[in-house]
């Protein structure tokens, strides 16, 4: 199972081209791909039209939508991003923390499209389903 960040399915919905976006259209009934519960919120809060919203929940609820948070997350999340911390590496935001930690401790790989999971994926053995070339 992958899981699949916010950006990439807000990407996928918007029509824009990115190596993510063309990995998860080319092994979609392929592969099987999960969305974050956090990740769904964060998703859905951008639609302005109530029959986007509508066909987005739809698409989306096909997936396996997982709790990302709960308390032993939130520790953890909180653990992973004091030791990037101490790298001098800050994380922008806690949800990027508590999806890396849940990915992390479920050794599940994450697709996806911004920098923000690279040093997780360099100093915390975050497993990237895509390849980055930037």
């Amino acid at each position: 199972m992958i899981l699949v960040d916010s950006g990439v399915w807000i990407d996928f919905f918007n029509g824009r081209a990115s190596k993510a976006v063309e990995f998860l259209k080319a092994r979609l009934g392929y592969e099987m791909f999960a969305i974050g519960d956090l990740m769904l919120t964060e998703v859905l809060q951008g639609f302005s039209h109530d029959k986007d919203y509508r066909k987005a929940l739809q698409l989306l609820s096909e997936f396996p939508i997982l709790p990302l948070g709960g308390s032993d997350m939130a520790v953890k999340a909180a653990e992973h991003y004091r030791r990037l911390r101490k790298k001098g590496i800050t994380v922008r935001g806690a949800v990027d923390a508590l999806i890396g930690a849940y990915c992390i401790e479920h050794s599940l790989p994450l697709l996806y499209s911004d920098r923000d999971f690279d040093p997780m994926v360099k100093h915390l053995g975050l497993r990237a389903a895509l390849e980055r070339l930037n």
